[in-house]
């Protein structure tokens, strides 16, 4: 279809091309072969193919009169559209498609559509669990770069694209505006832009409150809390969106920990990385005997204990700021305590492909110290949250793993992240969290 574009236009490399009509996002720097117009960062961009039988019409009164005569010529060129999407002037991720759709206006009334589709999505698949959830999942939402978390009545955000960055003045009143509309309570937005990789984006590093217009009831956006509850399993959580963990807590394992809470009755369990608790209070709730739970932060672990006593279940809990590469292997050396549940929640050991063997050794390290300590007949619950760390490399690790420390697994099951984290099939990176339960036989 013919349609007249205002865009800057770029030509791509066979290879981007088929990535894209296989349905990624992503176009590299590497892979980009003409520019036509003027470009700048965060603007919008088409995507053509470099041949094809399908011409796009070009508005060339936008670009800029001093072209090249060879520039000139190639807007004759015949082109297949593939898309349109931010530009990035410093990224490797050169362009981050938005849509396919030549016929698209990206206005406000786009990207309203936009965000009632992801809101219903999660009011579907998470049903009463829509008070906490991530409700923006980036580039599986088609919104690359921003992830928008739900903490009950804070909306925190993280946004690493600079084309998303250049957007926010629409797109965070729209998303306050169909969310109070749909009857939720919305107090404000906090931005949780304290990332180095902004930074790869030409985007300064900062958190604090978004300044919504304080006609819409929301609090003073310079005076209000960072913290808040949310009830997640049946459990309540202080959440601190300011200082907490990436957007202050983890919502992907949701699901996952009611799994462990199934398992825990009557159990001893160890849980490690606990962050501010949540899989040691499910299995606490499930009916464990006893639950230990350890992080390498004191902050981490003075706020897990404030939910064992919010919840009425520290009677049953003990907490220790220890690093775990070092517990482990003194509670199998010292015979200090007796586990039969141990669990494995650890942060993403690696965040590139040039550090995966690494990482795979820090996963095997700890997951070989937990099936020697735990006896015959006990329950692991082990995890990785890195995409780099595919799931055919983590099982590859833990038959090692398991080789070397002499035992078998008997798995139960296996898992990912909670549905209000989609995985796009054609987009591996959103496809990350592994989460494994096995009987150690």
């Amino acid at each position: 279809m013919k349609q007249q574009r205002a865009y800057p236009i770029l030509t791509v490399s066979k290879k981007a091309e088929r990535s894209i009509l296989n349905g990624h996002p992503w176009i590299y720097d590497a892979e980009i072969r003409d520019v036509i117009g003027t470009l700048s960062n965060g603007c919008l961009v088409d995507v053509v193919s470099a041949s094809s039988d399908q011409r796009i019409d070009i508005d060339k009164a936008s670009y800029d009169s001093t072209h090249s005569a060879k520039k000139e010529s190639s807007l004759q060129k015949p082109s297949k559209y593939l898309g349109t999407g931010f530009y990035s002037e410093h990224s490797k991720i050169r362009v981050r498609l938005l849509s396919r759709n030549a016929n698209d206006k990206f206005d406000a009334a786009f990207w309203a559509r936009r965000i009632r589709y992801a809101w219903e999505y999660r009011k579907t698949v998470m049903g009463a669990d829509i008070d906490c959830c991530r409700i923006i999942f980036g580039e599986a939402d088609q919104f690359p770069g921003l992830t928008v978390d739900r903490f009950h009545d804070i909306l925190v955000t993280q946004t690493l694209s600079y084309g998303m960055d250049l957007l926010k003045p629409v797109l965070f009143p729209l998303l306050y505006q169909i969310l109070t509309e749909d009857g939720q309570e919305i107090r404000g937005i906090y931005e949780r832009n304290d990332v180095s990789i902004r930074e790869l984006e030409g985007l300064k590093q900062y958190k604090g409150w978004y300044p919504l217009d304080v006609a819409q009831n929301q609090m003073d956006p310079f005076f209000p809390s960072c913290f808040t509850e949310i009830t997640e399993n049946g459990i309540l959580y202080q959440v601190d969106v300011e200082n907490g963990q990436k957007t202050g807590f983890f919502l992907d394992q949701k699901y996952n920990r009611q799994a462990v809470a199934r398992l825990a009755a009557g159990k001893r369990v160890l849980d490690c990385f606990t962050h501010t608790g949540s899989f040691a209070l499910n299995a606490a709730k499930g009916g464990a005997t006893h639950v230990c739970a350890v992080d390498i932060s004191q902050s981490a672990i003075d706020m897990a204990r404030y939910n064992a006593e919010r919840n009425g279940l520290a009677d049953r809990m003990t907490f220790r700021a220890a690093n775990v590469f070092d517990l482990l292997p003194q509670l199998e050396q010292n015979h200090e305590e007796k586990y039969d549940f141990i669990i494995l929640d650890p942060p993403a050991f690696t965040k590139s492909r040039r550090t995966v063997d690494s990482a795979k050794k820090g996963y095997k390290e700890i997951n070989l110290r937990a099936m020697k300590l735990l006896p015959r007949g006990g329950y692991l619950a082990t995890c990785s949250c890195s995409h780099f760390m595919p799931d055919e490399l983590f099982i590859k690790m833990l038959h090692s793993a398991a080789a070397d420390a002499g035992v078998q697994l008997r798995q139960i099951e296996a898992r990912q992240q909670a549905p209000d984290h989609p995985i796009l099939w054609n987009v591996p990176e959103t496809d990350y969290l592994k989460f494994y339960l096995f009987q150690v036989i």
